[in-house]
């Protein structure tokens, strides 16, 4: 079972930067897809980013493409989402997952998830 655990979140103005963390540890990322989630208040959870096991494959939600970049350093056994000019529609908890090897746009595909780290885009 692996476990998560996000880090990076916090309080930024619009326009801002952000680079949310997710090391693993139990097991190896390197033969897991790892995804990215967040859920605001009142408002269901869903899928922002995904990068594929080997890296090879990324996916991401229309409305942060060009925004947000999803990396790995299985080397370090940690995901990043690297989040640039943060808009206040960004605002939520943020989530990572993992499920093997390849994507989904399914959160019930994920079996192993972090714990949250909240992120807040306001002036």
């Amino acid at each position: 079972q692996v476990q998560l655990v996000e880090s990076g979140g916090g309080l930024v103005q619009p326009g801002g930067s952000l680079r949310l963390s997710c090391p693993a540890s139990g097991s190896t990322l390197n033969l897991y897809a790892i995804g990215w989630f967040r859920q605001a208040p009142g408002k269901e959870r869903e899928g922002v980013s995904c990068i594929s096991s080997s890296a090879g494959s990324t996916l991401y939600l229309d409305s942060v493409k060009g925004r947000f970049t999803i990396s790995r350093d299985n080397a370090k056994n940690t995901a990043y989402l690297q989040m640039n000019s943060l808009k206040p529609e960004d605002t939520a908890v943020y989530y990572c997952a993992t499920r093997p090897l390849i994507c989904s746009g399914s959160s019930k595909a994920f079996g192993s998830w972090g714990q949250g780290t909240q992120v807040t885009v306001s002036s």
